[in-house]
């Protein structure tokens, strides 16, 4: 129950080991296109997508060093980790970093993101981390920025790592101009392949204006996919054939289906797990779909709980970051998260809780959660 990596399975897991083939190959070929549209197809986007054999971390490298460049306006909201992550490769790559800082667990409202609009109207880009997992918050407005970034044609970039395929995404509707996320969240594929999609305006600018950089280079891997349906350095193809394998189950299951089972499960777990006693880190307006950050108990050390929970239960949750280790720790509701997966935890959650010392109302934890799991 980490807020990734998820569980794979078994099915992807097998994809894994289909032979080596040469990546210039017709084979090739038929796995990559097939990967790149279908990716298209989750992030409801009719721009390009490149799968990217690299980490989240590689994905969201390449959104900022095709796009930004010295001097550039951003604005971007941090709040947690990896939103501060994001606007330190803002900085490192030369931007005018305009941080719309909040407490860890809240999110910048939009009235904030649009005063710094107001205020700034020579504007570049802004970007955002959707859900940030750290904290377990989410933004809920991203419908609503493009009516911001069309006021000057300003670029819109998402940091969708920990929550696309997991919550809806509408990136063509939305103006959303460039997007990622990483195979290991709500896809529920091993680590290490990251795609990126990238609507028109944008591809026109970084075709113009390509880094300085190789690996990265997002023209190189347009140009490669229009001339041959290649990539431009040999990817990881065990991993490629394992992500092709879980954008079918996304497809299969239905976007919308699929969207619906992860908000059902996270109500589950919210309202469950609270009535155990424990308490949300976010705020109720910013929680996270997809990851449930919760407070320890006074007294609840969070090595002797996790390894508890683990050895005894089976049960695999992840700690705090930084200022919030041993303050808070993290379930992960994605991927393949449904309700066996839901009312295990809590029942773990509650009977660890218990042999520790803490009173609990396991039960009813359990009979709230079942409510919640019935239109499952």
């Amino acid at each position: 129950m980490l807020p990734g990596p998820t569980n794979v399975p078994e099915r992807v897991m097998r994809a894994m080991i289909t032979p080596t083939i040469n990546h210039r190959s017709d084979d090739f070929v038929e796995l990559y296109e097939d990967a790149v549209e279908k990716t298209k197809q989750v992030f409801q986007s009719s721009g390009d997508a490149v799968c990217l054999s690299a980490s989240g971390t590689g994905a969201v490298e390449a959104g900022v060093i095709n796009l930004i460049k010295k001097g550039d306006k951003v604005i971007i909201p941090v709040n947690g980790e990896f939103s501060g992550r994001l606007a330190q490769m803002l900085d490192w790559a030369g931007a005018n970093v305009i941080k719309l800082e909040t407490k860890p667990g809240q999110n910048a409202s939009f009235e904030a993101v649009k005063e710094a609009f107001d205020n700034n109207k020579d504007v570049k880009a802004f970007y955002c981390v959707w859900n940030e997992t750290s904290t377990g918050t989410m933004i809920n407005y991203l419908d609503k920025i493009k009516n911001l970034t069309s006021r000057n044609d300003s670029y819109y970039v998402v940091d969708g790592v920990s929550i696309v395929g997991g919550e809806e995404l509408q990136m063509d509707r939305w103006g959303i101009d460039v997007a990622m996320t990483g195979a290991q969240k709500a896809f529920a594929a091993p680590p290490g392949i990251s795609p990126i999609v990238v609507n028109a305006k944008a591809k026109k600018y970084m075709n113009e204006n390509p880094p300085k950089t190789m690996y990265f280079n997002l023209s190189r891997y347009f140009k490669y996919y229009e001339e041959s349906k290649h990539t431009p350095f040999t990817p990881a193809l065990p991993l490629l054939y394992a992500y092709r394998e879980a954008l079918d189950m996304i497809l299969e299951e239905g976007l919308d289906k699929r969207i619906r089972r992860h908000r059902i499960c996270s109500d589950a777990l919210y309202s469950g797990l609270s009535t155990i006693g424990l308490t949300p880190f976010a705020k109720e307006d910013a929680r996270s779909t997809v990851v449930v950050a919760l407070n320890y108990l006074d007294g609840l050390e969070d090595k002797t709980f996790r390894n508890t929970l683990a050895q005894k239960f089976r049960v695999l949750v992840a700690g705090g970051f930084g200022n919030l280790k041993g303050k808070v720790f993290r379930v992960g509701c994605m991927g393949e998260v449904h309700r066996y997966h839901v009312m295990r935890t809590i029942s773990a959650i509650g009977s660890t809780l218990e042999m520790m010392g803490y009173r609990t109302s396991s039960m009813n934890a359990l009979k709230v959660a079942e409510e919640k799991l019935k239109v499952l």
